[in-house]
């Protein structure tokens, strides 16, 4: 199974990401735990220890894995082999493997071709090439998908707060996951302090478009700005609950 997650900036998606990988890992042999979000803070939030977290570099900036693979020349190969890259240079944090992307490089002095086609083999081979469970913490975009690789993409989780703008997001996401071919798209509630912000959120989708609403947590906000590190155990049983439902959306998960 492949799951994509997404949604605003500041809504936890990270934190959502995180406890619901912690989740797969707790009942399945291996996780890929993939941080496509520029900002980078997936790695804390699953518990890997800072001074690891701070020396895990991007994919993207391998600059001498991307030249064995890519050829160093004016040419370059456009379909590299990567399936080592993924087995050795992702980190392993009990029965999960991480792995950092790093963001798309955009144009400008220095041409990014051989960076950004290297990114994309990796993506496409987690995605098409291989029968494990993949979550992927996105940004509020989903720049690292493609067409191709989103076919790959089992279901897109766009989390949201109580607000306008992160339900406005939602749906932008919503709108690009289905350009792209993804055709399951569901929502998860965040940070959800009163009754009428949760009706905000029933309102605001279908009904069966939304798997959860998670209540907020003062103790999960006060870890975050101590240690990074979600304590999935405040909200353990919603999450387990959630991923139930995703294993059933997205039909079930390699064993």
């Amino acid at each position: 199974m492949k799951l994509a997650i997404s949604g605003k900036g500041g809504v936890g998606k990270t934190t959502i990401a995180a406890a619901l990988i912690k989740s797969f890992a707790r009942t399945h042999h291996t996780v890929y735990a993939v941080d496509a979000d520029p900002d980078a803070s997936l790695a804390a939030a699953l518990g890997i220890p800072e001074e690891v977290a701070r020396g895990l570099k991007p994919v993207v900036e391998m600059k001498e894995i991307i030249r064995e693979k890519m050829g160093d020349g004016t040419f370059f190969t456009l379909n590299p082999r990567v399936d080592d890259v993924l087995d050795n240079y992702s980190y392993r944090h009990r029965n999960i493997r991480f792995l950092r992307m790093g963001g798309i490089k955009r144009g400008g002095t220095e041409c990014y071709c051989r960076e950004n086609t290297f990114l994309a083999a990796l993506i496409s081979s987690l995605l098409l090439d291989r029968d494990e469970l993949v979550v992927m913490d996105m940004g509020a975009g989903i720049e690292h998908l493609s067409r191709g690789t989103a076919r790959g993409v089992d279901l897109m989780l766009v989390v949201v707060e109580p607000s306008r703008l992160s339900i406005n997001t939602a749906y932008l996401v919503t709108e690009l996951a289905a350009d792209l071919g993804i055709q399951k798209v569901r929502v998860v509630g965040n940070k959800v302090r009163t009754p009428k912000e949760r009706e905000f959120i029933l309102n605001s989708f279908p009904a069966e478009r939304l798997l959860g609403i998670i209540p907020f947590s003062n103790h999960i906000l006060e870890a975050s700005q101590e240690k990074g590190e979600v304590p999935e155990e405040d909200i353990e049983n919603v999450l387990d609950e959630i991923r139930e439902k995703i294993e059933k959306e997205a039909g079930g998960v390699p064993s």
